[in-house]
């Protein structure tokens, strides 16, 4: 499940929060696989870091415009 800024782009904020939330959510739990010794694909771990990164820079730039246009 790849990521596209385009796509995310599209949503609306509150579906990008939930989004983002779901992927914080199996972070969590891919930390705890490796930990435990369980991992056994590791580029998850990178693409969903990823993908928490690219929702959060997604919502801010959103958060920026919205305030541009209030001023």
């Amino acid at each position: 499940m790849a990521l596209h800024a385009k796509e995310l782009r599209d949503k609306s904020a509150d579906q990008l929060r939930e989004q983002l939330v779901d992927l914080k959510k199996e972070a969590f739990n891919l930390r705890f696989q490796q930990a435990t010794g369980q991992l056994e694909n590791t580029a998850r771990m990178r693409v969903v870091k990823r993908g928490v990164a690219r929702i959060n820079t997604i919502l801010n730039q959103k958060a920026a415009a919205a305030a541009g246009t209030e001023a």
